[in-house]
């Protein structure tokens, strides 16, 4: 039988095998199950029922469990092993991850430290990290918001909105329509080099290429862009869990 646990904001379901997050909106008037880097979420309507919710994650178990497998087999190889007293950067600072036994509960930073309850018998490192990047994710998707209010004003431009991607090879893209999108996992990486990534996006709606007048946008609100350039090239590979 499936349990709920809660966060201060989010509901969440023990699927027997992976936990799913419950993201309910008043945009949907169906149900959607989501698997991203091996971490389940189901977005439905505001008024869906518990019993709805879970006759929905058990229909789609088997589904749900190839399709986290295969994400499994193609994530970055890491040498993480997400175990108690590991460290995890964040904004240029380390932390230590604390795993704890009991219900699921979502990764919170207390202390210093980056706390984790999991049910005894799945503490897998999977299951640990699934917590983390959805952590980073929400973390992510505040800080670059604020960032984004912070220096577009100074850049000179109104982007359409933010959101939080999972890119393989790049920190962020610039849509046609005037939308930001952020890789997570530039959480990882010190606080300047987020604000670079975050500039060079906002440069983009001026500039949609890399061209010498970019640069000049680039160099004219961050005169330092190319220190932090060459950090993120440099550094990129250690950006990853």
């Amino acid at each position: 039988m499936m349990t709920m646990t809660k966060g201060s904001d989010s509901e969440y379901r023990d699927g027997n095998g992976f936990i799913a997050e419950v993201i309910r909106t008043h945009r949907r008037k169906s149900a959607d199950i989501r698997v991203e880097e091996g971490a389940v979420s189901i977005v439905v309507p505001v008024t869906t029922s518990i019993d709805k919710i879970d006759q929905l994650l058990v229909a789609k178990r088997q589904w749900i469990r190839e399709k986290i497998a295969l994400q499994r087999e193609k994530a970055p190889i890491s040498d993480k092993q997400f175990v108690s007293g590991e460290a995890f950067p964040y904004l240029g600072r380390n932390y230590r991850l604390k795993v704890e036994s009991g219900n699921f509960a979502p990764v919170k930073l207390v202390q210093g430290r980056l706390v984790v309850s999991m049910p005894e018998g799945i503490q897998q490192p999977h299951m640990i990290r699934n917590a983390l990047v959805r952590w980073y994710k929400r973390q992510a998707e505040h800080k670059l918001t604020k960032k984004v209010e912070r220096f577009a004003p100074m850049v000179g431009v109104e982007p359409a909105g933010v959101s939080i991607r999972s890119f393989k090879s790049r920190w962020g893209s610039c849509t046609a329509k005037g939308a930001l999108e952020f890789n997570w996992t530039i959480m990882l990486a010190p606080n300047r080099m987020v604000d670079y990534v975050v500039i060079h996006e906002l440069c983009h709606l001026i500039r949609h290429d890399h061209s010498p007048e970019f640069w000049q946008e680039m160099a004219r609100v961050m005169p330092e862009y190319q220190q932090c350039r060459e950090w993120l090239r440099d550094n990129a590979p250690n950006l990853a869990m």
